[in-house]
């Protein structure tokens, strides 16, 4: 079975990536990396050479620790070709999208994909929560569309979600199987149900620290440190929400809660008022952190109790 997968995965030398951002670039590197040529689509050519930019200043970096082994980063972007027309996604053997966790957005871009592409090309969606039947059954070939949930950074994490829907065909199933493995990724197969594995177990955990932040049982600094130096998490849960970006787990809760009705689901009053007030993470410099030091600090989240000591001393 290893070996066919393998065999298979050497015959992958074509893939699309839609979308060169957050993920998107680095979907596209790794994939060139692994030596397979790639058309990344963007909406503009500012947007593009973001991308492109990412992903040299990313190979440079690999190439300084000596982490590229025989290859240099001019020959993997040699790979890599940049577009905005999505008819250059014809001769691509899987086409993979990576653009914003939103249904509407993707189930667009399907459409628009769909007579653009080979009759025989895989569709996959890079999504954390959606479930992926929906927009399968938006194309022509709901049996050969796939989910691949990729967890950042893609460039260091190992795991891929292979997700599996009710249509998909046991050989897109393979191919995609095939294309986490030339990646020298980890994939594991999950069912499409709303967060997959990790997500699933992933989500209650985070909201039930800013439960308990709400409820007055830690501070954040202080939960963040048990997590770590007790459970052995590389990152306390407040971290890593801000490091994910709070908007996008907003997205991902509302997902969950709307499939599962369960509340341990459900995004707590903080959350959404950061969301609301734009404080998204380390994305936008402010969450549940403050990022404008030379160190993140704990940021006034007004939960209540004594205000914060400059409006003391304003006041």
């Amino acid at each position: 079975m290893e070996q066919a997968t393998a065999m298979l995965g050497a015959n992958i030398v074509s893939v699309g990536v839609i979308g060169c951002g957050t993920v998107g670039h680095a979907i596209t590197q790794i994939t060139a990396q692994a030596g397979i040529g790639v058309t990344v689509v963007e909406i503009s050519e500012g947007a593009l050479a973001a991308g492109r930019a990412r992903i040299s200043r990313s190979l440079a970096r690999l190439a300084s620790a000596e982490k590229l082994g025989d290859q240099t980063p001019e020959e993997i972007e040699a790979r890599i070709h940049g577009t905005l027309d999505y008819g250059d996604l014809a001769d691509c053997r899987l086409v993979v999208e990576a653009v914003y966790e939103d249904l509407d957005t993707k189930l667009r871009l399907w459409r628009a994909l769909d007579g653009v592409l080979a009759a025989e090309a895989v569709c996959a969606t890079n999504t954390s929560s959606l479930a992926v039947i929906d927009q399968a059954v938006a194309t022509g070939r709901p049996e050969r569309f796939v989910g691949l949930h990729f967890f950042n950074p893609p460039q260091v994490m190992l795991l891929v979600e292979v997700i599996r829907t009710v249509s998909t065909s046991p050989a897109a199933l393979e191919l995609a199987l095939a294309y986490v493995a030339r990646l020298g990724k980890e994939p594991v197969p999950a069912a499409d149900r709303a967060g997959f594995i990790v997500n699933r177990l992933l989500v209650p955990y985070a909201m039930d620290a800013v439960r308990i932040l709400e409820a007055g049982h830690g501070s954040m600094p202080g939960i963040d440190t048990a997590m770590r130096a007790g459970a052995g998490y590389p990152m306390g849960p407040f971290a890593l929400l801000d490091f994910i970006g709070l908007d996008i787990v907003l997205a991902i809760c509302e997902t969950m809660f709307a499939e599962y009705r369960e509340q341990r689901f459900s995004a707590p009053p903080t959350i959404r008022r950061l969301v609301a007030a734009g404080f998204l993470g380390r994305k936008s410099g402010r969450g549940f952190y403050d990022y404008s030091g030379g160190e993140p600090a704990p940021a006034d989240l007004a939960l209540g109790g004594s205000p914060p000591a400059a409006a003391q001393a304003a006041g």
